[in-house]
């Protein structure tokens, strides 16, 4: 194990581009010599082989996995990257079992207290790494469609918050809703237009 670590856990996120929703974290620890074949970076996997590897990795009794979770009420107070971190700490500290190691996907997270090991393109490269990535991507998406739901006007359960035409379009003809990210560039930019008909 890397530097001596006994556990060690994968963390990743789901939602740092969408203009509404949570920023959501996985940590997933991994038993010794687990495999799932065909198992990558959530991004690179159809729907239905994400919710198919979700399934098998939360009813492992051998894994041990958590989520962390930060609304865009705070994504708006602490910006998109702290918030991203938050969720990931509140991701590990949500584990059954502590690591005594990190892999983190990406560039290092300075304010996690455990060691950690950064990961260019991790949740190609490790397991755990993209079993965190399945965990917080499917968790996002299943959020994404309880609030679809709550406000179907803007097409969640289609594109997640993320800013496409028809996102944008609804966004323009309806203005945000409470879980729009009012920091971002279009939503903020939409509601500037709203206050100067005031």
């Amino acid at each position: 194990m890397r530097h001596g670590a006994k556990i060690v856990a994968g963390v990743d996120e789901a939602g740092r581009g969408p203009l509404a929703g949570p920023v959501v974290a996985g940590a997933v620890i991994l038993p010794d010599g687990f495999k799932l074949p065909g198992l990558n970076d959530s991004k690179q996997l159809s729907a239905e082989q994400r919710d198919e590897f979700f399934l098998t990795l939360t009813t492992d009794p051998r894994v041990r996995f958590s989520v962390g979770i930060v609304d865009a009420e705070w994504i708006d107070r602490i910006n998109i990257l702290q918030a991203t971190h938050r969720a990931m700490a509140e991701a590990l500290r949500n584990l059954p079992v502590q690591p005594d190691h990190v892999l983190v996907d990406g560039l290092p997270v300075k304010s996690l207290t455990i060691a950690q090991t950064a990961i260019v393109k991790g949740d190609a490269r490790s397991f755990s790494i993209a079993a965190a990535s399945v965990i917080a991507k499917v968790t996002r998406d299943r959020m994404m469609l309880e609030l679809h739901a709550q406000y179907p006007v803007y097409g969640f359960d289609q594109h997640k918050g993320y800013p496409t035409p028809n996102h944008l379009a609804a966004l323009r003809a309806h203005g945000p809703c409470p879980v729009h990210r009012r920091t971002f560039g279009p939503v903020r930019e939409k509601l500037v237009q709203s206050e100067m008909w005031l």
